[in-house]
């Protein structure tokens, strides 16, 4: 198994694209942490991760842009388990789509503070322990409206600031022998886009977009994560991995 016991914090993990990331580490030997604000989709991806195997996982309620919740998570899972050999920064909210004139002060600080914030202070809160044990590997997950514009206001934004960020650590954190790396999928059917998938001329045009011709899955993503999770990718730092069948190739 390619995660083999080690230990795995992943945020954001109760639906969607990080349930399956939980899953995919489960099943490839780790123990995993599943933090979510979201309770009862925690409690069902508890049982779901002992229906994989009988390591001893974890889940745990977590508000990502509070600095408080994440000094307690890394605490906690330091005293039970003495590491943290792998941080998956997948958490995130698209907000309101909206061109830049028309989002609000307030929608652009609530995307921001989860998206930038929340990878920064999971960023700067687990390296402590990582550098500790001078091993790690921290996945970010961006998005390809980084790259280009898709008229998603604030969420392009904040996804860039993940970007640029995980370039940022990626060159500081080598020196403890701790990897940085991002994820930038494309159109994948989650809840996020779930109502902008149920509009037929919305879902042509993603599929239109897509060389590849269809909406991406969410067991597209999970396996690159996985990837960089592994020790197979252990010479890869800064890197971005693109995920989105071809988008920002043409």
């Amino acid at each position: 198994m390619r995660l083999t016991e080690k230990v795995v914090l992943i945020t954001g993990a109760a639906g969607g694209q990080g349930r399956r990331e939980a899953l995919l580490c489960a099943e490839e030997g780790a123990i995993v942490i599943a933090t979510d604000v979201n309770v009862q989709a925690l409690e069902t991806l508890e049982t779901e991760l002992r229906d994989v195997s009988d390591k001893d996982h974890m889940t745990m309620i977590h508000d990502i842009s509070k600095e408080i919740d994440w000094q307690r998570i890394v605490t906690e899972v330091k005293e039970r388990f003495g590491r943290i050999d792998v941080l998956i920064n997948n958490a995130g909210i698209i907000g309101n789509v909206e061109s830049y004139h028309h989002t609000t002060i307030d929608e652009f600080h609530r995307v921001m503070d989860t998206n930038v914030w929340g990878t920064y202070l999971g960023m700067r809160t687990v390296i402590l322990v990582m550098k500790e044990q001078q091993a790690g590997s921290i996945i970010n997950v961006s998005s390809i409206a980084s790259m280009i514009g898709l008229g998603l206001s604030p969420y392009g934004a904040s996804k860039g600031a993940v970007r640029s960020m995980t370039k940022s650590a990626a060159g500081d954190f080598a020196k403890y022998n701790v990897r940085v790396n991002v994820v930038l999928p494309g159109f994948i059917e989650t809840n996020m886009i779930k109502d902008q998938l149920e509009n037929e001329q919305r879902h042509d045009w993603y599929v239109e977009k897509t060389p590849l011709k269809r909406i991406g899955r969410i067991d597209d993503v999970a396996p690159a994560v996985v990837f960089l999770a592994s020790d197979e990718s252990q010479f890869m730092t800064g890197a971005e991995l693109v995920v989105d069948g071809g988008v920002t190739a043409i």
